[in-house]
């Protein structure tokens, strides 16, 4: 009498489709890795509850030595007013997102204040998140 069974189970095991999820997953991740925007430009932002919202704006930054850059480009204390009308001509709703180190002057943070008030730009101050 034959008692063995008639199904027999393969321990063999199909990769094919573990190795689709692996491709797709990475596909996911490349894609999502190009959306992050990161600032060229290394400074230490003061900290606070909250965070930077950054829609089309245009990005000033103030380095500890009293360099000032919009964004990414150093420009002149002097001529930091003209250059910033000049890259705010397109946009609809003029945003400066101000990133200022913590060891910089506050007398050096309103100058830029001041400049976006008589245009009429708004000023979002870039903090680091708690």
């Amino acid at each position: 009498m034959n008692i063995r069974g008639r199904n027999k189970v393969t321990p063999e095991f199909n990769f094919a489709s573990m190795t689709d999820i692996v491709f797709l997953l990475l596909i996911f991740f490349m894609i999502a890795s190009t959306l992050v925007t990161t600032n060229a430009i290394d400074i230490i932002l003061p900290t606070a509850s909250g965070k930077t919202e950054n829609k089309k704006s245009t990005s000033v930054s103030i380095k500890s030595d009293l360099t000032y850059y919009i964004d990414q480009k150093r420009v002149g204390e002097s001529v930091l007013e003209t250059q910033l009308i000049a890259a705010m001509e397109s946009q609809e709703q003029p945003t400066i997102v101000l990133r200022a180190e913590k060891s910089v002057p506050v007398e050096n943070v309103v100058k830029v204040m001041d400049i976006a008030n008589r245009n009429k730009f708004k000023v979002i101050l870039a903090v680091k998140p708690n």
